[in-house]
């Protein structure tokens, strides 16, 4: 379970083509709501919640747009595997630059906090981690498309992928657990999705292969073909089975 929903959010992480300078595609009240199932015995099975929500920070010297997404398993799951995670980003509000990236992992009894605090200045990054009462600090290197993986899934949404040509293929690399993971896209079109959040929306459908995922054009990212840009259904392989994100509530977008 620790691995599926690390890697539903490594796959969501994709980059296809820079970023726009301005912030066109998030808005500061949306909520996204998705339901996450894995296939057991054959079938796929509604094992969690997935929530992504944005909200404008004022800290009195800055404003800052807060990324929030929090994993919950279904209560009925609880005494199988226990998942109750955060992950925050801090972002620029107008450009989606990252400042402060926080998570708190509490999988199965299993508790990991995370810090990156970026300093552009010094184009480096602190990153903290906490486990089991023993807390460790590392100095990483930024360069400038360096993201956690929270600040880059938003900022798929902010490009111009309607101006890639089909077959476009692209590297890049996101900070998880302090480290440079690599994951190479593909846009292979459009594909029409019948959501319930959204009813029928033409979708980019963006592959994604990577060391943590298996198969050629298996794990798929769905994202509507407007404005918006939102992950309207994610579907995923990796060695321990498949399974899949689905779009159950959509309030809040900027356009």
């Amino acid at each position: 379970m620790k691995n599926l929903l690390i890697a539903v959010l490594f796959i969501s992480s994709g980059i296809l083509k820079a970023q726009k300078t301005s912030n066109t595609s998030i808005g500061e009240n949306e909520k996204l709501v998705y339901t996450v199932s894995y296939k057991m015995s054959g079938l796929l099975t509604n094992l969690a919640q997935v929530t992504m929500q944005t909200s404008r920070v004022n800290t009195g010297k800055s404003n800052y747009l807060r990324l929030k997404c929090n994993a919950t398993t279904y209560s009925k799951w609880d005494s199988f595997f226990k998942i109750r995670d955060v992950y925050e980003a801090y972002v620029n509000p107008s450009n989606l630059k990252p400042y402060l990236y926080k998570r708190d992992i509490n999988e199965g009894g299993y508790l990991k906090t995370e810090k990156y605090v970026y300093k552009y200045k010094s184009k480096t990054i602190k990153a903290t981690m906490e486990k089991k009462k023993e807390s460790s600090t590392k100095t990483l290197k930024m360069s400038n498309n360096t993201y956690d993986v929270v600040s880059t899934l938003y900022h798929i949404r902010n490009m111009d992928i309607d101006k890639a040509p089909i077959g476009t293929n692209q590297k890049i690399t996101v900070l998880f657990d302090r480290k440079p993971q690599t994951a190479y896209l593909k846009l292979l079109g459009k594909e029409t999705i019948n959501t319930k959040a959204m009813g029928q929306k033409e979708c980019y459908k963006i592959a994604v292969s990577n060391k943590a995922l298996k198969g050629t054009n298996q794990n798929i990212v769905y994202l509507s073909a407007d404005a918006n840009k939102v992950p309207v259904l994610i579907k995923f392989s990796i060695p321990a089975g498949t399974g899949q994100l689905v779009l159950n509530e959509a309030s809040g977008l900027k356009n």
